[in-house]
């Protein structure tokens, strides 16, 4: 039987959005993945250092899954909820976590890590990272690009400007990687394709990932929500594109 708006409203309305775990949506929506496989990559490169700094862990899903961790490993987060489930799901695995608010400087020492990761930063402070990386050590990074979800973001907020549309550039982090004093070793850019099956995905998703729609509410967007609910229910998924790029950038030794 298909559900109401309201249910469909009702139920995405007061599910958690804690953690960095989207499994809510598995058979709601879909999301194209990279070909590079991110956390493959990145359990690749911690089986090689004795040391790890993973910024903005979210809640420590994609570290905790990467493999082994090396002996000296550490995590920031800045969402008080996260912070919790990350420290729930690291400690056991040998990894301290640290409550930053994504500002520098980080809480950490110059040359502490010899890796420092992170998957879709929500900002990059560059130097920061230079900073606490050790001599010869590498920054390996998923990161969220240009326009990602924007049939999604248009749908709500209108046409974006040229300006807005382009932030999150690949070449702009190569270009401030390189002010940082760092090399970029590797990079790779993939726009994917995103399903939203139905109108409790749309919502989820609308309040996990905030800086799409910011300030987004159901009570402010109810009559969007039920046109785009409508137009689901009558043409099929609402279609979007993801922008996802790979970095990879060392410091000399």
């Amino acid at each position: 039987m298909t559900r109401t708006f309201d249910h469909l409203v009702a139920e995405a309305e007061t599910v958690s959005v804690d953690g960095w775990d989207f499994s809510w949506l598995d058979g709601r929506a879909t999301e194209q993945r990279p070909s590079w496989g991110y956390q493959r990559m990145l359990g690749e490169r911690l089986a090689r250092v004795r040391s790890v700094l993973d910024v903005q862990t979210g809640g420590g899903e994609v570290l905790a899954g990467a493999g082994p961790l090396p002996p000296l490993a550490a995590a920031t987060e800045s969402w008080p909820p996260n912070v919790d489930r990350a420290t729930r799901l690291l400690h056991p695995l040998g990894a301290v976590v640290v409550a930053d608010p994504d500002e520098p400087p980080l809480p950490f020492g110059d040359g502490a890590f010899e890796l420092v990761c992170s998957r879709h930063p929500v900002t990059v402070w560059w130097d920061e990272i230079a900073r606490v990386l050790a001599p010869g050590g590498t920054y390996f990074s998923q990161q969220v690009g240009p326009a990602s979800v924007f049939e999604l973001v248009e749908f709500f907020l209108g046409p974006q400007p040229d300006g807005v549309r382009r932030r999150r550039h690949p070449d702009d982090a190569v270009a401030e990687a390189s002010r940082a004093g760092l090399e970029v070793v590797d990079l790779r850019s993939e726009r994917l394709r995103t399903e939203f099956h139905d109108i409790g995905a749309v919502i989820y998703f609308l309040r996990k990932v905030v800086w799409m729609v910011p300030g987004f509410t159901v009570g402010h967007y109810r009559e969007r929500l039920q046109e785009l609910h409508e137009r689901i229910e009558h043409e099929g998924p609402f279609v979007a594109h993801t922008s996802r790029f790979l970095i990879e950038a060392r410091r000399a030794g």
